[in-house]
């Protein structure tokens, strides 16, 4: 089975190389545009981006699935603060899949800077004094104290999104 991922990003790439080393899939990334923000600010600004780079992972390289993952922040009906979310999506060209990986509210202060319009991952490095955090533990590593990182959370968006296509439970959906 080969698997396109539309990013370069090596997080994204090892978030689905661990989620489907079982099925001894060739996982293959490739740069496709998301077609949104570089930080979605909703729940439906993620979902789409995620579900464009699956889609055009796909188109660009005729692999038997595209995947495509997005991390974005949100106002979640009925939660406090400001979340941030992960959202995968897999194709196969006639299905498209969503799934979403762990949610977690963001601090006031780095809220704050992003209602001002900034960017997670340099909000990140910027507080913590580093370079590249969102290739590596990610804002969900610091804010949880590492009990998970941003490669194991997207894993969850991967298996999430790719489970129906690997079951039988969801052949009589329309």
């Amino acid at each position: 089975m080969e698997i396109a991922v539309g990013s370069t990003n090596p997080v994204k790439i090892d978030a689905v190389e661990r989620t489907v080393e079982r099925d001894e899939a060739t996982v293959r990334p490739v740069a496709v545009d998301s077609g949104v923000s570089e930080q979605p600010r909703s729940v439906a600004e993620t979902v789409t981006g995620a579900e464009n780079r699956a889609r055009r992972a796909l188109e660009a390289t005729g692999a038997d699935y595209g995947v495509g993952l997005e991390g974005g922040v949100a106002r979640l009906e009925g939660t406090p603060g400001l979340s941030l979310i992960m959202w995968g999506a897999v194709t196969d060209g006639d299905r498209l899949e969503r799934g979403a990986g762990p949610t977690i509210r963001l601090p006031d202060d780095v809220a704050a800077r992003l209602e001002d319009g900034r960017e997670l991952g340099p909000v990140m490095d910027e507080l913590l004094g580093t370079e590249g955090l969102a290739e590596g533990a990610g804002a969900v590593g610091v804010f949880t104290d590492r009990l998970t990182d941003r490669t194991a959370a997207l894993g969850q968006a991967v298996a999430c999104s790719f489970g129906p296509f690997l079951t039988n439970y969801y052949d009589a959906d329309s």
